[in-house]
């Protein structure tokens, strides 16, 4: 039976979550990736178990991770009755629907109907009562916002999610769900969006600023850019990296003579800051405060560790944000 470090919780640092009392570890374990039906759960029992043992308590997922759709949510609920569960108090469950689950006219977007099956779901396969964090996916062009906001309300109401969150949605959205939700009164706290070094999107879309100012908090995804933001590519692409395995995600095009020269300057700032390259682009998105926490993916516990040593250099100088802006561009 798993017994967690008691010392876990020493090295970690928390922020609060927008203007909620909820408050997240600067790093979250994302399960999108390696949680699947062809993954070995041996290793996805000790990555949760690192994770928990030095302070990340928050693990996110959604319900279509996989390979295949749902199959991350059942590794993830075999861990918890395995031993995770005695610890069920102090961890943060979130997870999310929005993207494409099932055939047929409900099981995608976000009509009332798809968002609660969809956590019913969610809540079966990983034996939960409840989650803590309910995010909708992504936008919904077509389904009327209120009823998606009245639903994810509803959610809340019934007990079934503690918190509300959204993901992928621009500043635009965030503020037109979010009045929803002040009207309602429902307890709205994050916005799951990607960001790293080599995507500011959250930043020229304005989402970013208008959310520190307005109590919003904001976790981030891919923030080494699907592994480009490592050490991984400087000579080539290898046989067993994600472009060669899952090319769903990153292209051998991203790879190309201009992105590695920024790697390699980015690399040797990292490693005047006595920082890995990975370390540093953790470090940079939390830079400001403004980012609540950060979401990484592994495939073994030791990249969990090498993530979490990105706590002993936050800060930056003004000199080395000026030379990262300058080579990024």
């Amino acid at each position: 039976m798993y017994e967690a470090d008691k010392t876990r919780y020493d090295n970690m640092k928390y922020n609060r979550c927008g203007q909620s009392g909820l408050m997240l570890p600067v790093l979250s374990l994302g399960l999108w990736h390696n949680f699947g039906s062809n993954g070995n759960f041996d290793n996805m029992q000790d990555m949760c178990y690192t994770a928990f043992d030095n302070g990340i308590t928050h693990f996110d997922l959604a319900n279509n991770y996989g390979p295949v759709y749902g199959s991350a949510e059942e590794n993830f609920g075999r861990i918890l009755k395995k031993g995770l569960n005695k610890y069920r108090d102090e961890i943060i469950i979130s997870t999310k629907a929005g993207y494409d689950m099932w055939p047929g006219p409900y099981g995608n977007w976000g009509s009332k109907k798809y968002l609660v099956a969809s956590l019913d779901q969610s809540l079966k396969r990983m034996g939960l009562e409840y989650v803590d964090i309910f995010y909708h996916h992504r936008p919904d062009p077509d389904t009327p916002l209120e009823e998606t906001a009245r639903a994810l309300d509803g959610i809340v109401k019934s007990g079934k999610s503690l918190y509300i969150g959204i993901s992928n949605y621009n500043k635009e959205q965030t503020i037109a769900i979010s009045e929803l939700f002040r009207k309602m009164g429902t307890p709205f706290i994050i916005n799951q969006r990607r960001y790293s070094m080599f995507d500011r999107t959250i930043e020229t879309d304005g989402l970013k600023d208008y959310a520190a100012a307005h109590g919003i908090g904001i976790i981030t995804f891919s923030p080494l850019a699907q592994g480009l933001l490592t050490d991984r590519y400087l000579n080539g692409i290898p046989k067993d990296s994600r472009i060669r395995t899952d090319g769903r995600f990153l292209k051998e095009s991203a790879v190309n003579d201009e992105t590695i020269d920024k790697i390699k300057s980015l690399t040797s700032i990292a490693h005047r800051r006595g920082q890995s390259l990975a370390q540093m682009a953790l470090s940079w998105i939390l830079r400001d405060d403004d980012i609540t926490s950060v979401l990484v993916g592994a495939s073994k516990p030791s990249q969990i560790l090498d993530n979490i040593g990105m706590l002993s250099k936050t800060g930056f100088d003004k000199t080395e944000l000026k030379q990262i802006d300058d080579i990024l561009g």
